[in-house]
């Protein structure tokens, strides 16, 4: 097995990596929970008009979709702690190579490396 470079080794032994990691999900549930009253107050009923209810519905379905979103970024970021708690953070899902550094640096919860991430988005 190569020897680690300094660099990787810092990371993969980082207590930095893990707190952004939790501040990052604590920040997404933050924002779910904000969603989730956004799109129930947008739901609720009252006396409008077909253009009230019109922005409603938009605005529900605008607070739903960035619901969403957060919801898949939350559950990488969990993927990301477990797998730095079985130790194969910073290792590519498919391939099993080492995810670049600055990859890491700029989405710490990214489970590709740049080849297998570019393979994923093309896919259909």
């Amino acid at each position: 097995m190569p020897a680690k470079s300094p660099d990787r080794e810092a990371l993969m032994n980082s207590k930095r990596f893990k707190q952004r990691l939790h501040d990052k999900e604590r920040e997404l549930r933050s924002d779910i929970s904000r969603l989730e009253g956004e799109a129930r107050i947008f739901g609720e009923a009252e006396v409008r008009d077909s253009t009230d209810n019109a922005t409603s519905s938009q605005g529900s379905s605008e607070a739903l979709q960035e619901d969403t979103l957060e919801s898949l970024t939350l559950t990488k970021v969990q993927e990301a702690l477990h797998r730095m708690e079985v130790g194969t953070y910073g290792k590519c899902v498919v391939c099993g190579r080492e995810i670049e550094v600055a990859r890491l640096e700029a989405i710490p919860w990214a489970s590709y490396c740049m080849k297998d991430q570019e393979k994923e988005e093309q896919r259909p």
